[in-house]
């Protein structure tokens, strides 16, 4: 195994990943974090957004805080209305989805929300214009009317049983917007919405400051302040809330586990939120080895996952055998893949790949070796991506580990693997289609192993369209066979999101949390709702 590091300057992003931002190292100069302010918060997060405009994916998947979607999830992830009134009616065999609005709803600028917005927010994001990566998500998306003031209703291009999830998408203001370049509009760092939360300031790379809502429908948050303090480096994260410097920090399981050691002392709570999160191996069909199906199979195999819940997570996580967690209700039972490096070597005699001289493997000449990137700066991926490649070594296939920005990463994922990380709690089409379906083969980071089975192809499609519930788990379920009989990735892990946080508020809970954390979600997905602990 060989380590080579590749020194980059910036973060890109990953699709459903949030965009990075620099690291602050300076305390922000606003907010409660060590001022005994008792009606403001201060977290350290690790990044920032590039853009706070719904229309170019900003909060996508709820929990925006400046803005609303017209239904939201509860803390079971259960849909409920937001901006409209009750959820939607559905008709047509699944094709017509009819929505009532909240009357008496504005705007932070005070103008009124109303059809309009609704219809303008999913118009735009549709126009070829706009610089939205996840436009694709909307791709069964005929039309959306507004039938009056109050009433939008959406008709799709076939039935798409997600679609109700697909709505917590943050409506914009078409007045703040109509006419304008919405790639650039100031709109983008300025934002005017109907949430919780108003904008109050933005200093790129290192804070941005909330300010409650006074006017906001669901009644003005008691934690009047939140800022979010951008920290990339994590034990810098960690001292600044060993110093009160901050109130609440994501922080990776190792570290976390400190404070949980003395949180009666401290007056902080260590805080585990179960999550879709994953992390796996591309297995790359254009790259000779990674395209040998006797390959992926022994790597399957070989891979210790439960070794690195305990050793990589602390035991924050669990084992992954695909993107849908092992206890979520849509996982297959029996789609688990044993640890065997000694069928893992069998598989691969069988297929010809023999034992060479230097301990690596050989087929017609060729070494069984590749190429394993995951992000610079990303500790996490990279302790993933040593110890898979320790496994990898103990079967005669050589991994060599580098790492890189995600420009340097991209132009090299058709041939080369990529330590990858996703995942969405919210429905399975989210992550199975995008990840596997063959018509996104390399699309962006969708299908970043271009992917390719016509039995899993056609279970996508029947899971998404199917409008029965045990249909679309069959079909579902026949997606995981396949992954198990022919795994274009190596699916390690399902990671815990790990925070430390002060005790002093109540209502504190967690959602089950997408890829996406620290911002959105964690334990203050609900912060507008929180009251003080005395």
């Amino acid at each position: 195994m060989t380590v080579r590091v590749v020194r980059a300057a910036v973060a890109a992003v990953t699709a459903g990943a949030l965009l990075a931002g620099t690291a602050a190292c300076s305390a922000p100069s606003e907010g409660g974090g060590g001022t005994g302010a008792d009606d403001s918060l201060v977290v350290g997060v690790a990044q920032e957004p590039e853009t706070l405009n719904p229309l170019l994916g900003y909060g996508k998947d709820g929990n925006s805080k400046i803005f609303d979607g017209l239904l939201r999830h509860d803390a079971d992830m259960e849909l409920e209305p937001a901006l409209a009134a009750e959820l939607p009616e559905v008709a047509d065999g699944g094709r017509t989805y009819t929505y009532t609005l909240r009357k008496g709803v504005t705007f932070s600028d005070g103008t009124p929300f109303d059809a309009e917005d609704v219809v303008f927010t999913y118009q735009t994001i549709l126009d070829e214009r706009t610089n939205n990566p996840s436009k694709g998500e909307l791709d069964a998306l005929a039309d959306v009317t507004a039938k009056d003031d109050h009433t939008v209703v959406f008709e799709l291009k076939y039935p798409y049983a997600a679609f109700a999830e697909r709505t917590v998408l943050p409506i914009a203001s078409k007045e703040a917007l109509e006419g304008k370049d919405v790639n650039t509009a100031p709109y983008n760092t300025d934002p005017v919405g109907t949430g919780p939360y108003v904008l109050a300031d933005w200093s790129k790379g290192e804070k941005l400051v909330f300010e409650a809502n006074p006017d906001y429908w669901g009644g003005a948050p008691e934690v009047r302040k939140l800022t979010m303090a951008i920290i990339k480096d994590d034990d810098i994260r960690a001292t600044r809330l060993r110093s009160g410097d901050l109130d609440a920090a994501i922080l990776p399981p190792a570290l976390a586990d400190t404070f949980g050691k003395d949180a009666e002392d401290t007056g902080k709570r260590v805080i585990r939120a179960k999550t879709a999160d994953f992390r796996a191996v591309t297995l790359p069909t254009a790259n000779p080895v990674t395209g040998d199906r006797a390959v992926r199979r022994a790597l399957d195999i070989a891979v210790d996952r439960e070794a690195l819940v305990d050793s990589v997570l602390n035991g924050a996580g669990r084992a992954a055998y695909g993107p849908v967690p092992t206890d979520s209700p849509w996982f297959a039972k029996g789609t688990e893949r044993r640890h065997d490096p000694e069928r893992a070597k069998e598989i691969l005699d069988e297929a010809g790949w023999k034992p060479g001289g230097d301990g690596v493997r050989r087929k017609d000449g060729r070494r069984a070796a590749f190429t394993l990137w995951y992000p610079s700066g990303d500790r996490l991926r990279q302790e993933h991506a040593l110890a898979y490649a320790a496994d990898a070594k103990r079967i005669g296939v050589d991994v060599t580990v580098e790492s890189g920005t995600w420009e340097v990463i991209e132009p090299r994922m058709k041939k080369d693997a990529v330590l990858s990380g996703g995942g969405s709690p919210a429905d399975p089409d989210f992550d199975l289609y995008p990840l596997l379906h063959s018509s996104l083969a390399l699309d962006g980071f969708n299908n970043m192993a271009a992917y390719d089975n016509p039995a899993v192809d056609r279970a996508l499609e029947e899971g998404r369209r199917a409008g029965d519930r045990d249909a679309r788990a069959e079909a579902y379920a026949t997606v995981q066979r396949e992954l198990a009989e022919n795994p274009g990735y190596t699916f390690l892990t399902h990671i815990d999101h790990v925070y430390v946080m002060d005790d002093a508020w109540k209502d504190v809970t967690t959602q089950v949390e997408p890829h996406d954390h620290g911002f959105g979600t964690g334990p203050w997905w609900n912060v507008e709702d929180w009251r003080p602990a005395k």
